[in-house]
């Protein structure tokens, strides 16, 4: 008969000591079950941290305990009622080993009739906890695996006509916030490839791939935010510009780009224009800006415009930033 491992938590988020514990008990059991709790502690939604243990172990059953009892507590009422939970869920579902590395495992163990298993309660196999990520990440950065990493990052992404300042804000919000940020890859792509200030139609999907390589480096090594220059639908403009029409690639990527970011900022064209030899003039910058405003309108994606000097630009992003939540509804609290 099948040994089953149970463990539960709010994962809040996923550490290397909660992956030593599942681990542990995938070494151990023949079938492990994971009870992820949704909980105030962490904007992060639910099926978000669900989600991380799905793909980092595709083998493990994963259930999203939507109505499941909040915090933890010694007092034998909230036991009660987490065994009760507990054993609903299960409907029946024998346990073997409880996981845990908490003081709970002792009741919830025997509530199962389960062993209880403690995994490194002293925490120094994994010296780590939520309450330590939660309060500075990327001192955390090491006990955190590329799957979660990327969603405690904030994505700020400037989009705009040529020469409306991307560059220069992106580098300089980099250096303040002492974090990363992914440069213009198409830029650099253009300035390589191309023959009569020209590039193929087939390039494009290339640019956007490049580009997302290069987001998802700078995301990687990211301190809280990571400042983003220009994106795939900025992409995706130029190639209608260029040619008329975009890849199917292309296209795609850059539909699915009005979720990836968390805010989008739009450097308006309020500046002087920058005319090098790479561009091709101011009143191209004002069409092409028109057109961008355009496909953001179309595409039903909210942004703040940024107005005036370096300075006055960046006090601006300061002050979104210093109201931002991650994964709330930041533009209708600002209605409200």
């Amino acid at each position: 008969m099948k040994k089953v491992g149970l463990t539960l938590g709010k994962f809040a988020p996923l550490h290397k000591g909660h992956q030593y514990m599942i681990e542990t008990a995938l070494r151990e059991m023949d079938e492990v079950i994971v009870v992820i709790y949704d909980t105030p502690v962490t904007p992060i939604p639910l099926s978000v941290r669900a989600n991380w243990i799905r793909k980092l172990y595709p083998t493990v059953r994963v259930i999203e305990a939507w109505d499941g009892p909040d915090g933890y507590s010694d007092e034998r009422a909230h036991e009660v009622r987490e065994e009760q939970y507990i054993l609903g869920v299960l409907n029946g579902q024998k346990v073997d080993a409880f996981y845990s590395s908490e003081f709970y495992g002792a009741h919830m163990a025997k509530a199962l009739g389960a062993v209880d298993r403690r995994v490194d309660e002293a925490r120094q196999t994994v010296p780590v906890s939520g309450t330590m990520v939660r309060q500075d990440p990327y001192r955390c950065r090491a006990y955190l695996d590329d799957v979660v990493y990327p969603d405690l990052i904030t994505k700020v992404v400037f989009v705009g006509a040529m020469s409306t300042g991307k560059s220069t804000i992106t580098q300089a919000l980099a250096k303040r916030y002492h974090t990363t940020y992914a440069s213009e890859y198409g830029r650099d792509y253009w300035t390589e490839h191309q023959v009569d200030r020209r590039i193929g139609f087939e390039a494009f999907d290339e640019i956007a791939l490049g580009h997302l390589q290069r987001e998802d480096a700078a995301i990687l090594q990211a301190n809280r935010y990571c400042f983003i220059d220009t994106n795939a639908i900025t992409t995706y403009m130029f190639a209608l510009d260029y040619h008329g029409k975009a890849p199917q690639l292309l296209t795609q990527i850059a539909l699915e780009n009005a979720k990836r970011y968390d805010l989008f900022f739009l450097c308006e064209d309020d500046i002087p224009y920058d005319d090098t030899w790479d561009r091709s003039g101011d009143q191209k910058r004002q069409v092409f800006h028109k057109q961008i405003i355009a496909d953001l309108k179309q595409r039903r994606i909210p942004y703040i415009p940024l107005r005036g000097s370096l300075k006055q630009r960046m006090q601006r992003v300061d002050e979104v930033l210093e109201r931002f939540t991650p994964y709330s509804n930041f533009f209708g609290a600002q209605i409200g």
